[in-house]
C-alpha cells in the first residue's frame, strides 16, 4: 500500500511542475530589472559627464550631459535606479538635484512629475 501512494506523489508532483512550466513560471534569473538587461552600475557611469551639474544646483549642464540625459528620460524608472545607486552616491552625485537636470537641458518630452524615491522629476 506504501508504493502506490508513494508513486501517486511523485507523479502529482511531475504533473504539478509540467503545469507551472506551461504556464510560464519564470524564475529570478529572468528579471533584468528597471534598466532591462543593461547593468545599473554601467548605465550611472555613462552619466559621469552630469556629476557636477547633479552635486550643484547653479551649475552649467554641459551639452554632453544633456545628450547622455536625453537618452535616459526614455525610461524614468532606469534614470530613478541609476540617481539612486551606489554608484552615484559613491561620486557625490545628490538626487534631489539630478532630477532637475532635465529640465536645466530644456528636454521637451522629459517625464515632468515621475516620482523617484522622495523627488519628483521636473
Amino acid at each position: 500500500m506504501e508504493t502506490p501512494v508513494k508513486y501517486m506523489f511523485v507523479l502529482a508532483f511531475l504533473v504539478s511542475m509540467t503545469i507551472a512550466g506551461l504556464n510560464g513560471v519564470v524564475g529570478t534569473g529572468y528579471y533584468y530589472g528597471p534598466c532591462g538587461k543593461h547593468d545599473i552600475k554601467k548605465e550611472a557611469e555613462k552619466l559621469e559627464p552630469c556629476t557636477y551639474a547633479a552635486q550643484h544646483w547653479r551649475a552649467p549642464v554641459s551639452e554632453r550631459c544633456c545628450t547622455v540625459m536625453e537618452k535616459k528620460v526614455k525610461n524614468p524608472a532606469c534614470l530613478c535606479a541609476v540617481l539612486y545607486s551606489q554608484t552615484a552616491y559613491n561620486a557625490g552625485v545628490r538626487p534631489e538635484i539630478a532630477v532637475s537636470i532635465p529640465k536645466r537641458c530644456n528636454i521637451a518630452d522629459r517625464p515632468v512629475g515621475y516620482k523617484c524615491g522622495a523627488f519628483t522629476l521636473l
